[in-house]
């Protein structure tokens, strides 16, 4: 196949060329997959808690600004037909006391255990009913160091109370600085100096069949001083402020941009590079016969080679990057529509290129290869 036997002819040109393929995916990817990450961990209690409907107060902005209100609504909410189940939810910042003396902030999140809406997931050591015990905890395995939070049973401090770790889960970030703490919705209370008759939040999982858009309004006409709003509302609303009104989202998604275009620019300008060195040897071809469409398709097929090897590489390396930050703090996240997205991506890419560079060649003079 003559665009393989060109390609391997020049083995320097076609490192060069994958090398720069390869660099753009994996930019592309890292930078894509941060901002993927970003939105998701601003919003993964909401979109993992189980649940169908949030009822908070008034107009709060995203999930970490929820504000206390009385726990009395709950009973009007499970006598309103079409709800299967209801229960309470806290999520609060509190003071987490290290073994070493230090302090640090947390978020502390409470659920009940009966429902198990909003209760923690990914759990790799122990297990959710381990927090019916009295004083127990719930930490993610990526702030153990942080935390000063070693092993399963080890007795911590959180807001001046005892309070014991009884699992660990994996995965979980917080988007702010403070590690989430799971426990049970009494224990919050205390840990959060919340009030016995007040909750942050309400969480309602409807009945099968049940429409979920007309269970909101029932719940929304009997509760009119406070707000309900499905999971899916919530979530977007809670991404919208961290993506729109914090400058974090925005230089998250301006480095997205950013990535997206340095690696279609190094892509484009790799493969034109490519196709001008080889000039001459396309004005042999048309100075013995070949027409333009057969230069079309060697052209193209070699950057269709080019971009399946440098793709391959590069979302190897970009998956070897990814698992490396799991430790980290910043969540990078690769989903499967974003593996096949980057394929079609660095096909239109590369082809695109290619044939940008092939008015070049078809305006060649055969006659170029017997010059100089």
């Amino acid at each position: 196949m003559l665009a393989w036997r060109n390609l391997v002819h020049d083995k320097i040109r076609l490192a060069v060329t994958v090398t720069g393929i390869v660099f753009a995916v994996v930019l592309i990817v890292v930078e894509l997959g941060l901002f993927i990450g970003f939105t998701t961990t601003t919003s993964s209690l909401i979109d993992q808690s189980g649940a169908d409907l949030w009822i908070s107060a008034r107009n709060v902005p995203f999930i970490e600004q929820g504000t206390p209100f009385s726990e009395r609504k709950l009973s009007t909410v499970m006598a309103t037909p079409g709800v299967a189940a209801a229960s309470k939810y806290v999520l609060r910042f509190a003071e987490w006391k290290r073994p070493d003396g230090g302090q640090d902030s947390v978020l502390v999140v409470g659920f009940d255990l009966q429902t198990r809406l909003g209760a923690p997931w990914n759990i790799i050591a122990g297990q959710v009913d381990d927090l019916r015990q009295p004083d127990a905890v719930f930490i993610d395995d990526i702030y153990r160091e942080r935390l000063g939070a070693a092993r399963v049973g080890q007795v911590v401090e959180v807001q001046g109370r005892r309070a014991r770790i009884a699992g660990f889960t994996q995965g979980i970030r917080a988007f702010t600085t403070s590690p989430y703490v799971f426990t049970r919705f009494k224990a919050a209370q205390n840990y959060t100096v919340l009030r016995e008759d007040e909750t942050v939040y309400l969480l309602v999982k409807a009945k099968p069949n049940v429409d979920v858009e007309g269970l909101r309004r029932r719940l929304a006409a009997r509760l009119p001083s406070i707000d309900v709003m499905t999971t899916a509302e919530f979530s977007r609303r809670t991404r919208l402020f961290w993506m729109f009104t914090t400058g974090a989202g925005l230089a998250v998604l301006l480095a997205a941009v950013l990535g997206l275009v340095v690696g279609i620019v190094i892509v484009a300008q790799t493969i034109y590079a490519t196709t001008v060195d080889h000039i001459r040897e396309y004005a042999t071809l048309k100075a013995i016969g070949a027409s333009n469409w057969y230069l079309y398709k060697v052209i193209v097929l070699q950057a269709v080679i080019s971009a399946l090897i440098g793709y391959a590489l590069g979302i190897v390396i970009a998956v070897l990057v990814i698992r490396g930050s799991k430790e980290s703090g910043a969540a990078i996240l690769l989903p499967p529509g974003m593996v096949a997205g980057m394929l079609v991506l660095t096909l239109v890419m590369c082809v695109s290129a290619a044939i940008f560079s092939i008015r070049k060649v078809t305006r060649l003079d055969p006659a170029l290869v017997f010059k100089g």
